[in-house]
């Protein structure tokens, strides 16, 4: 069988994590499906080049269409249709893009409906990409909707009334990169990073919900350990994404501004050792559908204190600390508890450790290539 990866999303050269779910999950496709052939679908007049090694696995389509004119025809138009272009038998898409198809079933990710529940965390230009993109449209025409956790496939049904049989669970995995070692001084120094930290690492923007980071820091600091936590810092790792303004005016305002590390954009290679420095990892995020860098953390061996909404506590359980992301004091009191109880930070790094070996990404990708072969005519 021959399945086109719509790799559009590649094209721009972004890093998020649905970049990386979409590249992790192709290598690893490419490197086991010994049956089915694979080719690549990209547009634009300015592209980033696919991974030289999947040339040598697979084809490449790549048109040089301006993205707008091509986004412009696919919705209104629903023209040129792909598949009277191109011969292929199954589509798949890792993120949702608008994609005019004659008759070819396609499979969609679908990673969460945040845009949906809370449009005020994003642009008024991601607001409008959303809007165009009529995602109900794209999943109601999808043959098989692919959601990264059980509370996005939960909320696939009852925000948007897509029948459970459509759905499929997949866990995205995780990096083997990801894994405890000596932290370089020389890439901590890079950032300016001061042990002993918290870490916070993740776009900076009101989703995140990295202003209560830093109120929670201040509480740390002016409590009844403050002697204890006199050195510590936090670090703020991670490039400015939407209304990131708000963050800096709470750090530029706290009488522990001095303590307070911002990184700016973090290069990929570098993670695992920031990472591995720190004291805990928080991350109280309002929203996730899966939230990679919690369990980034836990396979560095860090305790993590997580939001304990959407799709966190599923993904976390009790190898994590969870508590309410509305509650700073809460939020305080658990890293506290990290920091001077001992048996818990070895508790919830062993249960961290035992936590990651769900997530796989080879697993990941024979899941999906089971549901490939089910489109098989």
């Amino acid at each position: 069988m021959k399945i086109l990866i719509d790799a559009r999303l590649l094209s721009k050269g972004n890093s998020s994590g649905i970049e990386e779910y979409t590249k992790l999950l192709i290598d690893n496709i490419l490197n086991i499906d010994e049956v089915n052939t694979y080719e690549f679908f990209t547009n634009g007049l300015l592209k980033s080049a696919l991974p030289k090694e999947w040339m040598t696995k697979a084809v490449v389509h790549s048109w040089s269409l301006p993205n707008k004119i091509f986004d412009v025809s696919a919705k209104f138009l629903n023209f040129p249709k792909i598949d009277s272009c191109l011969k292929f038998d199954l589509v798949f898409s890792p993120h949702f893009n608008n994609l005019p198809l004659k008759n070819t079933p396609r499979i969609l990710t679908i990673h969460d409906l945040s845009f949906i529940h809370h449009p005020d965390f994003f642009s008024k230009r991601h607001k409008f990409w959303h809007y165009f993109q009529d995602i109900k449209k794209q999943i109601n025409n999808a043959q098989m909707i692919i959601a990264d956790s059980d509370f996005t496939k939960n909320d696939l049904i009852n925000t948007l009334g897509i029948s459970e049989e459509k759905i499929k669970r997949i866990y995205p995995g995780l990096s083997d990169k990801f894994k405890k070692i000596s932290p370089s001084e020389i890439v901590l120094e890079k950032y300016k990073i001061k042990k002993p930290y918290l870490l916070y690492l993740g776009t900076i923007e009101p989703r995140k919900n990295v202003s209560s980071v830093v109120a929670a820091f201040n509480i740390l600091k002016s409590g009844k350990f403050k002697e204890s936590f006199k050195e510590l810092n936090l670090v703020i790792a991670g490039q400015r994404g939407w209304l990131y303004e708000d963050v800096i005016k709470k750090i530029n305002s706290s009488e522990h501004r001095k303590n307070i590390i911002l990184t700016g954009k973090v290069e990929n290679e570098d993670r695992v050792d920031i990472y591995n420095g720190a004291a805990v990892f928080v991350y109280p995020s309002f929203f996730e559908g899966f939230g990679f860098p919690s369990l980034e953390a836990q396979a560095c061996g860090i305790p993590v204190v997580a939001s304990n909404r959407t799709s966190l506590g599923e993904l976390l359980g009790s190898s994590a600390l969870l508590v309410d992301p509305w509650r700073v004091g809460d939020l305080a009191h658990a890293v506290e508890e990290i920091l001077v109880n001992l048996n818990w930070q070895m508790y919830l790094v062993s249960s961290g450790f035992n936590n990651i070996k769900r997530f796989s990404w080879k697993k990941t990708a024979k899941d999906l290539i089971s549901i490939f072969n089910k489109f098989h005519l």
